[in-house]
């Protein structure tokens, strides 16, 4: 089976080779990381020796664990740590965030670039975050004897029936993992159905409840973004391709109740800043950018109506001046993203339907009153006018938020002690751990 998926993963690779070339050339991404890609880490991850190597996908997963980092270093002092991550904006945030010795992008899954990775870093134990259940990085771990930990594990509602479908592969996959902390019961029966062993799984909770608060924007950008938005700001972070068009919408209908609104338009992805501010003015609306606000001079917002949050790892703070929050990947099916990131600041959050990669948190927030959770990308622009038409239900939505935020906290001690209890067991080494029915053959 593993040579079937090393296959389909090749001939996959070969077919989007063509859309990662076009992509480097044309927003310089991938063609500076290939080489990483294939195994080769930087001169500072190698021969660690007992290290212990993260991987976390993007910058959700790499702030999730910004305070298990740090907890582990304390915890288990002396320990080198490096951090892999996919996504160039996961390293950038993760170089920012981490206290760490080194950071690379993670191999592709192939069995030799995962072993020339493993051979250079010789880490004593593997921490993977959340979903990244990747066959051969498991498999290649496991061979070398190095035990893996999925940290703050999930199984969205959207992945469920590929997972059950091939649950007699990821059997053997689960079962090269020593620990899986899952992020709830439910995620952790899921974990133990697709067939880990029971004493492997636990639920500590999720990691995000114990995100650091976002560090406050420089002195001269908060006061001319708490001038700019002093009538109130509508901020629509982490949206994708097919929200912004409905979000600019709600808030034109908005503005036409109350003058002098703001908007913050916050892309997902970086490569789309351009296409999103050509879209808003292309609406009628004056738009500045952040990247051009210096702290000298007239402010760039001046009269703008909406600003284009064209940086990275600023949206977090920019919550903060939030009359109301969207939070995006939810009207479209792309699973949603952090609903905590505006909590932190009691701020009323409106999602879409598409939640399903924060499954159990939409669930608590929504029976604790603290989300505004609509069914179609036509009912966004009611429910916008509903909230910012009645203060009492948002400041009643946002406090709601903020004290199930706290009340949810703990996960990360109790994943730490987790992780510590098995790097200090007798089973850590290669005669301990054993791989359930792995199939040998390549």
């Amino acid at each position: 089976m593993y040579l079937l998926y090393s296959f389909l993963l090749a001939a996959a690779a070969v077919a989007a080779f063509p859309y990662f070339l076009a992509q480097g050339l044309r927003h310089g991404k991938y063609l500076g990381s290939a080489r990483a890609r294939l195994g080769r880490v930087p001169p500072e991850a190698r021969s660690q020796g007992d290290a212990i190597w993260l991987h976390a996908v993007s910058v959700g997963e790499v702030l999730a664990c910004q305070r298990l980092v740090a907890g582990l270093k304390q915890r288990l002092a002396g320990r080198p740590l490096v951090v892999s991550t996919t996504t160039e904006t996961g390293l950038r945030t993760a170089r920012q965030r981490l206290k760490a010795e080194a950071f690379f992008h993670c191999p592709f899954d192939f069995s030799f670039a995962v072993r020339r990775v493993l051979r250079q870093v010789r880490p004593a134990l593997l921490l993977v975050a959340e979903t990244e259940l990747w066959p051969n990085l498991f498999r290649e771990a496991w061979r070398a004897g190095v035990p893996v930990a999925v940290v703050n594990a999930r199984v969205s509602d959207r992945s469920w029936p590929r997972y059950r479908r091939f649950r007699f592969f990821f059997r053997d996959v689960l079962g090269c993992a020593s620990l899986l902390l899952a992020q709830s019961e439910e995620d952790a029966r899921r974990l133990r159905e697709l067939g880990a062993k029971a004493d492997r799984v636990q639920s500590p909770g999720n990691l995000k409840y114990d995100q650091e608060e976002a560090p406050p924007l420089p002195g001269w950008l908060d006061e001319q973004v708490r001038a700019w938005a002093a009538a109130g700001a509508l901020v629509a972070g982490s949206t994708a391709a097919g929200e912004e068009e409905h979000v600019i919408e709600a808030f034109q209908r908005l503005g036409w109740r109350q003058p002098g609104l703001r908007l913050v338009l916050a892309p997902r992805r970086p490569e789309r800043f351009d296409e999103v501010a050509a879209m808003a003015a292309g609406r009628g609306l004056a738009v500045a950018r952040r990247s051009a606000m210096e702290p000298a001079g007239a402010p760039a917002t001046g009269q703008a109506q909406a600003l284009l949050l064209d940086t990275v790892g600023e949206l977090r703070a920019f919550y903060r001046y939030a009359t109301v929050a969207f939070v995006g990947g939810s009207l479209v099916p792309h699973g949603g993203q952090n609903i905590l990131e505006p909590a932190q600041f009691a701020r009323p959050v409106v999602v879409g339907p598409h939640m399903f990669n924060f499954r159990e948190m939409t669930r608590a927030f929504r029976e604790a009153g603290a989300l505004c959770q609509v069914g179609s990308p036509a009912e966004l622009a009611p429910a916008l006018e509903e909230l910012f038409a009645d203060e009492a239900a948002r400041n009643a939505m946002g406090e709601a938020a903020r004290r199930l935020l706290e009340s949810s906290r703990g996960a990360t001690d109790r994943a730490i002690e987790a992780i510590a209890a098995l790097l200090e067991s007798s089973q850590v080494s290669v005669v301990g751990f054993q791989c359930d029915k792995l199939k040998t053959e390549n």
